[in-house]
């Protein structure tokens, strides 16, 4: 493996952000027919505080809270001060930037810098789970195609492909190095062919707090969405970076020598006759851990400690353009069985890779910010405009929600 050193650096150069303040609301929350998750007994909604931040001009924020007290994150598409960088073609490359602060309200994200990684045979190449464990920042990246060619016309990026592997950094992202696996030779060992099924493309790490201290068992859980093969007509739908059907679980012992190890893993494989919880090192024996045909699509985890509860962001991207919709689960346990905190259509009108820090939880629990991204507006240049977002501050870039939980 070969040292690359980062590309261009704008460290210091934090955007301004946006912030704001809108009306407290509830959300209407009425899931659609067929929602196999049974209703919360504990948490009943969220309330919308009407605080909000953005930062940046680029999206895929999926922040990992490390000893040193700062938040590391991907980011892509866009821009950061100064630095762009796109996941697109055979030049993609992928951000990563250091965000500090304790309030959400007045962060910084500074240190930005790229890292390049070529999709071939596919067409793009995006951030996905990254961990800053014991000093080490681990940041895997994942496949996309566009079947039409087009990312900007017609559907978005709506075939998945396989999960790649993990470069990482011993110095918080100032050199790195890269995965010896590649798009072709993935590290769970999916199908390569653009259009057939994976289980785990997009998989993201479960928030666990600063440096992990909540694991339960110290390993590293990985959660992510897929789907199994089914009409080869519905897959473009069924299954994108933003779409699927199930939601799959893995688990390691985060360490350099293991991450990019298949044999380390293990897979959630459902459960004995006796209810016990089964994990196995075969890949071939992976179990969902929830599923809802083409409403289960991109997934982030959070441990919430002071209610020991998981709670878990989900993401229907009905046809990768349209407005989306995010829900959120809860659990006593990382495998479920999960029960719904809330519906949320149209969120955003168009919020995506939905997850909520670990670092912004209260005391109690109860109160708790989301962050994603949002209106990205493919075919639809109106849904940039700041009128056409809800809630209101959803746009493109980082954003944050804060909300409280009911109970």
């Amino acid at each position: 493996m070969r040292r690359r050193e980062f590309l261009l650096t704008c460290a210091g150069a934090a955007a301004v952000p946006g912030q704001g303040t809108a009306k407290p609301r509830e959300w209407n929350d009425t899931p659609p027919p067929g929602c196999p998750a049974e209703r919360s007994g504990n948490l009943r909604g969220v309330r919308f505080t009407g605080r909000h931040a953005e930062y940046t001009k680029a999206d895929t924020w999926y922040p990992s809270w490390a000893s040193d007290g700062n938040l590391y994150s991907p980011w892509t598409d866009g821009s950061v001060g100064d630095l762009k960088c796109s996941s697109n073609g055979r030049k993609a490359a992928t951000g990563h930037a250091t965000i500090v602060g304790d309030s959400p309200l007045e962060l910084k994200v500074t240190g930005a810098a790229t890292f390049p990684g070529d999709p071939t045979p596919y067409g793009g190449r995006y951030p996905c789970g990254s961990l800053v464990h014991n000093g080490v920042w681990y940041y895997g990246t994942y496949c996309l195609m566009d079947s039409d060619g087009d990312a900007s016309a017609g559907l978005n990026w709506d075939i998945l492909g396989p999960f790649v592997g993990f470069r990482y950094s011993k110095d918080f992202g100032k050199t790195w190095i890269d995965t010896p696996c590649t798009p072709s030779a993935p590290l769970f060992g999916e199908p390569t062919t653009p259009g057939q099924p994976v289980k785990m493309g997009a998989p993201h790490f479960v928030d666990f707090g600063e440096n992990m201290e909540h694991s339960p068992d110290g390993k590293a859980y990985l959660i992510g969405h897929g789907a199994v093969p089914s009409d080869p007509k519905s897959r473009p739908a069924n299954l994108s970076w933003i779409t699927g059907d199930q939601i799959y679980l893995a688990r390691v012992t985060p360490s350099i020598d293991a991450m990019n190890d298949g044999s380390k893993y293990e897979f959630f494989a459902g459960y004995d006759g006796f209810g016990k919880p089964l994990w196995s090192a075969d890949f071939a024996m992976i179990r969902p851990i929830f599923e809802w045909n083409n409403n289960a699509g991109c997934v982030t985890m959070t441990y919430n400690a002071p209610l020991k509860k998981y709670l878990m962001c989900v993401t229907d991207g009905v046809t990768t353009i349209s407005k989306f919709n995010t829900y959120v689960l809860e659990s006593d346990y990382v495998i479920g069985p999960w029960r719904l905190v809330t519906y949320m259509k149209d969120f955003g009108q168009q919020a995506y890779f939905v997850n909520i820090p670990s670092k912004f939880i209260s005391p109690d629990g109860r109160t708790l910010w989301l962050m994603y991204a949002a209106n990205f507006s493919n075919g639809n240049k109106n849904w940039h405009t700041n009128h056409q977002s809800d809630p209101p501050g959803s746009g493109y870039g980082m954003c944050l929600q804060e909300v409280w939980l009911a109970a």
